[in-house]
């Protein structure tokens, strides 16, 4: 998952999911024993030095730029609007968009890494580029953001694009969870809204409430989005993780990135999964046949994030308001991280590159996507020209929860598409099929600390 709205899964061949199999393995092999990771040159990926920009441009620059096929198609209406217009601005680069519509677009991008296919600029949602980043397929972009840019920048945007040191991603745009109330229904039934982080309901409160809302005749009064809650969907990650953090869990150990054993099925963790099955369990939860839960009136609650606002807005005008997730024990905490742009290790002049990544976060740039996909502006400049979010705005929940603390990026490991795999999965199990708790997480841990000693748990040279 994004921080965009939950994907609707895509179909790819026998045959291409057979490809990708087998060159993801062999870029999992590059990433052990190949080239990039400490080649020498401009964009080199060694601990001492980045030197991907110096600030020259030679000549004229074709540089191609690979684009997933957003949800929203209003993004990549936008996106080839930015790029016919950054075109026409200069003459010293000039850009080609290119979208894979066709099969997955993480298989895809997985293959022309492993064949050395990748274009000169693509994007990621922001977790899963740190496994390029420590493979060496990626150059570090540290010398190439000036300091205004990086003062500029909302912290969030820096934190989930920075691995080992140093910054390999970088977005125009984030995200936010949070839930999404009918005031009007709440106060009939008597019941507080939370104000702001800190003052969010407790899981416990939240419980209560739930069963209060189905006593005013809303049989299933919370909206989970279980319609993108398969195994192995990033939903289940960007959307849920937050409970175990909540809880005081977590999926991986958090300092060295070494285990998952005692983190992500600790108590905490476990304590976290059983109060959501027991939601779902209990009938609290609408099942997600299809996605109008809340719109169609049935849920007056919903866990869902930036991306959902306009149109529950439209849907129930003046009777929406977002409050902070629930609080598990250790406060609210929220997710955070959307889609990064990142520049491959083998690509054109990185400079020329950069012109057109500096294009996309000028203000105006950035305003114009997010008017569009609804999503948090990556600069406080924008975010100022952005009534939804700045002062008073209705959505200032994730800007607070962004500069606050609450929001947390998920684990920031080259193993993460593991972990995230194998913690979806293990969501998926209990949730929605009520596996017990314990027993389904320790099998997600024995997948994830396989992964890490399969790759000798991630050495920062990528070696």
């Amino acid at each position: 998952m994004t921080g965009d709205a939950p994907p609707r899964r895509s179909r790819a061949t026998d045959a291409r999911t057979a490809t990708a199999f087998l060159l993801t393995a062999a870029l999992v092999l590059a990433g052990c024993t190949g080239d990039g990771a400490d080649g020498g040159g401009r964009g080199s990926a060694t601990p001492g030095g980045d030197t991907t920009c110096d600030g020259r441009i030679d000549g004229t620059s074709q540089i191609t730029v690979w684009y997933h096929s957003p949800t929203a198609q209003g993004e990549l209406t936008t996106l080839r609007t930015q790029v016919r217009r950054f075109n026409a601005s200069q003459h010293d680069v000039k850009v080609t968009l290119m979208t894979l519509p066709d099969g997955d677009y993480d298989a895809e991008v997985r293959a022309a890494a492993a064949g050395g296919g990748l274009p000169d600029l693509l994007d990621f949602d922001a977790p899963k580029l740190l496994g390029y980043a420590w493979a060496g397929r990626l150059r570090p972009l540290g010398s190439c953001l000036p300091d205004a840019l990086r003062a500029d920048l909302l912290p969030s945007i820096l934190q989930q694009g920075t691995y080992a040191g140093r910054l390999w991603g970088i977005g125009t745009f984030d995200s936010g969870l949070g839930l999404y109330v009918r005031p009007s229904v709440l106060k009939r039934a008597g019941v507080r809204i939370p104000q702001g982080t800190a003052d969010a309901w407790t899981a416990e409160e939240f419980t209560g409430i739930l069963r209060k809302l189905r006593e005013e005749g809303y049989e299933a009064p919370l909206d989970l989005g279980l319609r993108y809650s398969t195994p192995g969907a990033e939903w289940n990650t960007y959307g849920f993780a937050p409970a175990v953090w909540s809880a005081g869990g977590d999926l991986i150990d958090p300092k060295n990135h070494r285990t998952a054993d005692g983190y992500l099925n600790g108590a905490d963790s476990v304590r976290a999964l059983t109060v959501l099955r027991t939601w779902v369990g209990a009938g609290l939860v609408d099942p997600g046949a299809d996605d109008r839960a809340f719109t169609a009136g049935r849920s007056p609650i919903s866990w869902s994030g930036h991306w959902r606002w306009r149109e529950y807005a439209e849907a129930f005008p003046g009777d929406i308001t977002i409050v902070p997730l629930p609080d598990f024990g250790h406060g609210t905490v929220t997710g955070m991280g959307s889609w990064q742009w990142a520049v491959p290790a083998n690509g054109a002049d990185p400079d020329a590159v950069w012109r057109f990544l500096a294009f996309l976060l000028s203000p105006d740039e950035v305003v114009r996507m997010t008017d569009v996909n609804g999503a948090i502006p990556a600069t406080r400049t924008a975010t100022e020209r952005t009534a939804q979010f700045r002062g008073a705005g209705p959505e200032r929940l994730y800007i607070e929860q962004l500069q606050n603390g609450t929001a947390r990026p998920r684990p920031r490991t080259p193993a993460y598409g593991a972990v995230s795999d194998a913690f979806s999965r293990a969501f998926a199990k209990i949730v929605l099929d009520g596996a017990p708790v314990g027993p389904t997480l320790d099998r997600a841990v024995a997948a994830i600390d396989k992964d890490l000693a399969d790759h000798r748990y991630y050495p920062p040279t990528g070696r």
